[in-house]
């Protein structure tokens, strides 16, 4: 059952941040990042918001209530957090490091997604997917650089950098939600 909850979340978002990034002059999958798809100003705001983002974060949770793996229930909670700050918290334009007070919650919320993800991922390095042929430390040591290309905004590849942090969470949480 969770493992098809996030699946369908999973393929929902991918297919949303497909979607709405052709929708948007000018936006970049591989320069901008995801919550800029919702950010003040943006001509899908509302419906990235509340369409994509905030049912994504509302089912991560409910996912999060499914499971008795310690590290998948913190990781999916961190996962949800971030997406229903997302929502609620859009980001100025730009997604900047800094800005106004909305802007730093929004930061906020990405902080617990990340480094919470990060954190749950190591609780659960023993059983992450391909570990034989990427060890678990080199997989949390990409999340970590990914991390830091997204914090950097005149970092050019700051959409790519986040798309692969995002495929490490989502696919590890995949992977240890099956039966």
């Amino acid at each position: 059952m969770l493992s098809i909850l996030l699946t369908v979340l999973t393929a929902y978002l991918l297919l949303g941040i497909i979607y709405f990034g052709f929708r948007r002059p000018g936006y970049s999958h591989l320069r901008h990042t995801i919550s800029e798809l919702g950010e003040d100003g943006a001509p899908n705001r509302l419906t990235v918001s509340w369409g994509l983002f905030f049912p994504i974060g509302v089912g991560l949770l409910l996912g999060a209530m499914l499971t008795t793996n310690p590290p998948l229930r913190g990781l999916l909670v961190c996962l949800g957090i971030g997406y229903v700050v997302a929502a609620v918290f859009p980001c100025d334009v730009g997604s900047p490091s800094g800005g106004s007070a909305k802007q730093t919650v929004h930061n906020l919320g990405g902080a617990v997604e990340y480094i919470g993800g990060i954190f749950f991922l190591n609780q659960a390095q023993k059983a992450l997917f391909l570990q034989q042929v990427v060890p678990a430390n080199a997989q949390i040591g990409l999340l970590i650089g990914c991390l830091v290309a997204v914090s950097l905004p005149g970092f050019p590849w700051r959409g790519l950098a986040q798309r692969v942090a995002e495929v490490l969470l989502f696919g590890q949480a995949l992977w240890l939600s099956m039966p």
